[in-house]
């Protein structure tokens, strides 16, 4: 006989679960990710949480591997989800329930004549826009999108980025050229009859979604003959490696980009092919 008391009901922990993650004022692309790892998970195991053992776990994570065939950055978010599920739960959090380890990829960025090429390529003033708000501050595209009108202040070069990832405040600093594309911008924005305060609206005038933003991106890029896939995160690795090439110091980097943590920003270390190429031609052994 089946003990009713235990029989879970996944979609009032989910939801549940749901309701937490929003107090916790989290951005409405994680809390959806959230869920949507949490639904698999009980959807695999159909157990309460308390009859869940270090078994079930284990057959999870490979069930996430060979069947689900997810990457080990989806493994180590799924493993994120539940760690979260459990302390929201006040449940111990079971040993084995530990993320694979992260391979440590180069970010996809830019060079300097793509990075240039896509900047000058679009004549719509808004696109324009967009694009050289992504080059110059290295913002995310969620942080883009709730942009308000009085978030920008032209007169002293900054943009405001209010609630950003982790529910962080800071400032951008954004240079002549990228504050005349955002100038002619607010100049058409101004004249748009909407009760939207957002600073860019789409042509419904609305708040754009991100998944809109991406998709303008890509079509740009793609247009403007850049070989590469180009997405806004991949502006956002440009601005950071451009930065960082200059001269910029790690941790005015890990400041402008919003990073909690220094090991986040760690990953612009890197010294692409022609650095590399021109510091071993000047240090090279000289037999």
């Amino acid at each position: 006989m089946v003990d009713e008391s235990h029989k879970l009901d996944t979609g009032k922990e989910v939801q549940s679960y749901e309701r937490f993650l929003v107090s916790e004022r989290k951005s409405r692309h994680t809390v959806k990710q959230y869920k949507s790892m949490l639904k698999c998970f009980f959807q695999y195991v159909n157990k309460d949480l308390r009859d869940i053992n270090n078994t079930d776990i284990e057959n999870f994570k490979n069930y996430l591997v060979v069947d689900k065939k997810y990457s080990k950055a989806s493994q180590y978010l799924s493993m994120k989800v539940l760690k979260s599920y459990y302390s929201f739960k006040n449940t111990p959090i079971p040993v084995n329930l530990s993320p694979p380890r992260r391979s440590q990829k180069m970010p996809v960025y830019l060079n300097d004549h793509d990075a240039h090429r896509l900047l000058g390529y679009s004549n719509d003033v808004k696109i324009r826009a967009i694009i050289s708000t992504f080059l110059y501050t290295g913002i995310r595209v969620s942080e883009l999108t709730n942009i308000l009108i009085n978030d920008v202040d032209l007169q002293e070069n900054i943009i405001y980025v209010n609630s950003g990832k982790g529910d962080k405040d800071r400032i951008v600093v954004i240079p002549d050229s990228c504050k005349n594309d955002l100038n002619e911008y607010l100049k058409i924005r101004l004249n748009i009859n909407t009760p939207s305060k957002n600073f860019f609206v789409s042509n419904k005038k609305t708040k754009f979604d991100t998944s809109t933003i991406e998709r303008i991106i890509k079509r740009t890029a793609k247009e403007a003959g850049v070989q590469r896939k180009v997405t806004p995160h991949v502006l956002r690795h440009t601005f950071a490696s451009s930065v960082l090439r200059n001269g910029g110091d790690i941790r005015f980097i890990q400041q402008i980009l919003g990073h909690s943590s220094i090991a986040t920003t760690q990953i612009y270390t890197h010294i692409d092919d022609n650095v590399l190429k021109e510091m071993y031609n000047m240090h090279k052994p000289k037999y």
